[in-house]
Parts: structure tokens; C-alpha cells; sequence
């Protein structure tokens, strides 16, 4: 089995396949001052309400933007699962060219999910991840990562509002049933999620525009389905999408 690892700055995503298909899943808190132990103990226990054992995994990948989070994960792979990881970065076998001014500086998890999409898809693509940031990523027709964006999360945006206005309330991220809201939480709401689909909206147009083409617009990421229903552009959302990706890239390189 392939133990596939997802790190983001906010949670941690693994999944298990057997051969193609994803059998388990779980998604974790990002924490960079736990000890390799206590990171071992939470999957040795998600481990073992699945009833899998350490021992039926026989490989491992691993994608990550936070970088201190590699010196648990590395040394947990080994005294866990006697596995060492792949890790997701230069020098890696994606099979898609990275056309960016300096492909290092593209986050391991933006390429990940444009294998994915691509290798799902087959055309071209916009890839929304709704994460601590959300990215906005074209893929081309003929399968090549072109570039995109980055704006602030969902999460990020609210939670800013919350700390910077003494008087409004930490809310909860749900559609509101009307913008022209009747109190604070509702207005809150309101702002947050239409607001929100606004701006994928407008940078989705904006990147169809300058490429001049009608590409798919898939979603992924945690908060994707808060936003997918009321922002138009999203054509599809597929949570396993970077699990998926990560699969494919390890399969390349074997």
C-alpha cells in the first residue's frame, strides 16, 4: 500500500491506496513543534481504527509547504514504517513542464494538483485550491503548468476581520440567506462568502481572458464547497484531487 502525505500550513491530508484506489483518508492539524512520537502515536491510532497496519505500507510521498514539517516527517517514516518518502520538489519526474520564471518557487502542492487535474481532465484547466491561501493555477491544453495566482484564504480573510474589528464577532463560515443582512453575524456571512465567490470570480475571468481560451475550472482544498456553490465560474469540485496527484507522481517515479 502507498501512504500519500499532504502537508499545508493548516492541515495535514493523508490518504492510502491500494494500487489505484484511495481506501483511507484523514486530515490532521499542521502542528511544527509536535515530536516525531506524538505525530507517530496520531497515525499509529488512525491507523488502527481503520484496521491497517504499519507494516502493510510499502511506499511513501509526501508534498509540503512547510518546511520544518519535513524534519518530523522524514524520521517518522523511517522509525514507523521503515519507508524512506519521496519528497515532492526539483529534481522529481511530474511528466508536466513547469513553465514559471523559477520553478522552485512554485508550491509542491499547486503541481501536484495540476497532475491531477490534467491526468483526470485532459484539456485545459483552472485549478482552485481553497487552502490557508488560495491558488489559482492554469493548466494547458497540452498539459502544461503555465502559472497563476495566490490570494489570501478564506479563513485568513475572516479571521483578520474578526481580530482587527473590536466589535464583530468570530463567525462561522456558512452561506447567510440574503446579502441586504438584518444582523451583525448574517452581515458578516454575507460579506465573507458572496464576497469571497466575487473574487474567485473575478480572477477566474481574468485568467480566461488573458489566455484568451475556456478552460475547466476545477475546485479542491478544504473550503472548497463553502465558496463552489455561489461562485459561477467552478464547473466541479474534487476533494481528493491532491491525493490523487500524489499517487500519479509517485507512480512516475518508481
Amino acid at each position: 500500500m502507498l501512504l500519500v502525505i499532504d502537508v499545508g500550513n493548516t492541515n495535514t491530508v493523508l490518504g492510502v491506496f491500494d494500487g489505484d484506489e484511495l481506501v483511507h483518508d484523514w486530515r490532521i492539524r499542521t502542528v511544527t513543534d509536535h515530536t516525531v512520537d506524538e505525530y507517530g502515536m496520531l497515525i499509529y491510532n488512525l491507523y488502527k481504527s481503520s484496521r491497517i497496519s504499519s507494516k502493510a505500507i510499502s511506499a511513501i510521498i509526501i508534498s509540503c509547504v512547510v518546511p520544518p514539517m519535513l524534519n518530523i516527517l522524514e524520521p517518522l517514516c523511517l522509525k514507523y514504517f521503515n519507508v524512506r518518502p519521496l519528497i515532492v520538489g526539483p529534481g522529481i519526474k511530474t511528466g508536466m513542464p513547469i513553465y514559471y520564471d523559477n520553478p522552485k518557487e512554485v508550491g509542491a502542492d499547486r503541481i501536484v494538483n495540476a497532475v491531477a487535474a490534467y491526468e483526470k481532465y485532459r484539456r485545459d484547466l483552472i485549478i482552485v485550491d481553497f487552502g490557508t491561501a488560495t491558488t489559482f493555477d492554469y493548466v494547458s491544453k497540452k498539459g502544461e503548468y503555465m502559472g497563476g495566482c495566490i490570494s489570501p484564504g478564506l479563513m485568513i480573510s475572516s479571521e483578520a476581520l474578526f481580530e482587527r474589528a473590536a466589535k464583530l464577532p468570530r463567525v462561522e463560515l456558512s452561506k447567510p440567506r440574503s446579502v441586504v443582512a438584518k444582523d451583525t453575524v448574517s452581515s458578516m456571512q454575507a460579506g465573507i462568502v458572496y464576497g469571497y465567490a466575487g473574487l474567485v470570480d473575478g480572477l477566474v475571468n481574468r485568467m480566461k481572458a488573458e489566455v484568451k481560451s475556456d478552460p475547466y475550472v476545477v475546485a479542491t482544498g478544504g473550503l472548497a464547497k463553502v465558496v463552489s456553490t455561489e461562485a459561477k465560474t467552478i464547473d466541479e469540485v474534487d476533494d481528493m484531487l491532491t491525493l490523487q496527484g500524489l499517487r500519479l507522481i509517485y507512480d512516475r517515479n518508481r
